[in-house]
């Protein structure tokens, strides 16, 4: 599992600029301190002391190590103690000379016992939402606000539907690269529109991304203008962009709306690659599309369609187009 990689390197970033701000306000007001404060650098002084004597004690290993560890704690807990008396006698706070971080479970590291604390997952959840491609919809769109009984009108088409959600449910619960036995990587959501396909695959993109995986979520679309810029376009120093890494390197690529697309040599070979490599290096991708599977066959090589059809899971949508259902109730 693995976050955004440009993410987690801009987070730690941030994270060890905020511990080296913390640190540095601190120092400031203890020279604040000190210099109004008479005997207060003398103490500053004793704490330091007090930190190396505590650590030959432990170095040194000797029998009477407990004993002095004890007598260095009190002799701490003095100190601090007459350091708060003066604080408050010339009107600062008790605390004054604490570092004031952000996350005090962590101390603004990022982790905590080599363990990602949680306010650093949070910040990578909130950035792969927007590095995802749909951070608006991430919020809107999830498993839970996604209604069945638009469905319940024909038996049959309710149980497909269900079967559906269960199926994407259990795949962004599980999901995993690289993949464990019997996993599941890839699906193909087809189906008439309206019927949540986008909606679904948002709430797939949600819950995988606050597992810890790397999502980009797009339409055929974009990808492709993405890939064209990269061949024929440049920027204004003459140098080639690529943008198209993040389709080949992300955990999990959800491409949307399959067909709808200009479909030509170049677009063609393009979708061939990404199927193709992202299957090379076991990587997850979930396609959905309007296409029925004979129009899949008849727009796309043998190549591609042998292996949406072979290698992903395929479900299918069925019923009647819920926008229109929700406008004419």
């Amino acid at each position: 599992m693995g976050f955004n990689k440009e993410n987690l390197r801009r987070i730690r970033e941030e994270y060890d600029d905020k511990y080296k701000k913390a640190v540095s306000e601190a120092e400031a007001r203890r020279e604040e301190a000190e210099s109004v404060i008479p005997g207060l650098d003398y103490l500053n002084r004793q704490t330091s002391h007090v930190g190396l004597r505590l650590m030959e004690a432990a170095l040194n290993g000797s029998d009477a190590y407990l004993e002095e560890l004890a007598r260095i704690r009190k002799q701490t807990e003095e100190i601090q103690k007459q350091k708060k008396e003066l604080l408050v006698a010339y009107h600062f706070p008790e605390d004054y000379l604490n570092i004031r971080y952000e996350c005090p479970d962590c101390s603004d590291s990022g982790y905590i016992d080599g363990k990602m604390c949680h306010c650093m997952r949070e910040k990578l959840v909130l950035a792969g939402y927007e590095s995802s491609g749909i951070g608006s919809l991430l919020s809107k769109q999830t498993f839970d606000n996604y209604r069945l009984e638009y469905f319940r009108q024909n038996p049959k088409h309710y149980a497909q539907m269900e079967v559906n959600l269960q199926e994407l449910k259990k795949y962004a619960e599980t999901f995993s690269v690289p993949a464990k036995d019997g996993q599941i990587l890839n699906l193909l959501l087809i189906g008439p529109t309206g019927l949540g396909k986008t909606h679904l695959s948002s709430a797939v993109a949600r819950k995988v991304i606050e597992r810890g995986f790397d999502v980009q979520y797009t339409t055929c679309v974009a990808m492709l203008s993405d890939f064209e810029y990269q061949r024929f376009g440049s920027n204004t120093s003459g140098e080639e962009v690529s943008e198209t890494s993040r389709y080949y390197d992300c955990d999990l690529l959800i491409l949307d709306d399959l067909g709808t697309e200009v479909s030509n040599q170049f677009t063609v070979s393009c979708l061939y690659n990404i199927i193709n490599l992202r299957l090379n290096k076991g990587k997850g991708t979930l396609i959905s599309t309007n296409l029925t599977e004979n129009e899949l066959r008849q727009r796309y090589w043998d190549r591609i369609t042998s292996r949406l059809f072979g290698e992903y899971r395929p479900l299918l949508f069925v019923g009647k187009d819920v926008r229109l259902q929700k406008l004419n109730p």
